[in-house]
């Protein structure tokens, strides 16, 4: 094994990432702190083409608003194309005609599933932070949170626990974690005290 592989699998799951540490409010990387604020999503579809109009600007007045500010769309819930991918080979191999019909049963309702699903999507707003703003941090976050909250937007700033969610869901596709470890089996550690 090279000397690269070696110390490219003798890395944690964090360092492969680029991300430093998990602190309470923000993921820190090498490239600087970045703190995340949970948007909730709009529904669009039921609005008129004024309202739309109106989230827009309000979205652009957020933007212009902060230099360092950058936006993350994430699905939610899980994909099932594997699934239905899965589902379709083995239609077209199956020869008995009622597993086909069971296998056709099942697609479908992944489709429903899906459907009912294709909504489930997380906003993000990304605020890289600079080093030099110190102890001034946290007053900084919420004027961006107010000011987020002023253009029409109901948000939060993501805790450490968001932030595992949103990392499980964006990497791995885990949207059925509640609560994510610090350590793989940590959970099933104990210690004599």
């Amino acid at each position: 094994m090279s000397r690269k592989k070696k110390a490219a699998s003798a890395q944690s799951t964090q360092q492969l990432m680029g991300i430093d540490s998990l602190k309470d409010y923000c993921i820190s990387t090498h490239m600087g702190d970045l703190v995340f604020f949970i948007i909730k999503p709009t529904n669009i579809s039921v609005l008129p083409d004024t309202s739309i109009t109106a989230r827009i600007y309000a979205l652009l007045n957020v933007m212009k608003g902060l230099a360092e500010v950058e936006m993350l769309a994430l699905n939610s819930k899980e994909s099932f194309e594997y699934n239905k991918n899965f589902y379709q080979e083995r239609m077209e191999q199956e020869e008995l005609p009622a597993i086909g019909k069971l296998l056709a049963q099942d697609s479908q309702h992944l489709d429903r599933i899906q459907v009912l699903m294709a909504s489930s999507r997380e906003f993000y707003i990304v605020v890289r932070l600079r080093e030099d703003q110190g102890s001034d941090v946290f007053p900084y976050l919420s004027r961006i949170e107010q000011s987020i909250n002023d253009n029409g937007f109901t948000t939060r700033r993501a805790t450490q626990q968001d932030l595992k969610r949103m990392l499980g869901v964006y990497f791995e596709q885990n949207v059925t974690t509640e609560d994510f470890e610090d350590f793989d089996g940590d959970r099933w550690v104990t210690t004599k005290e």
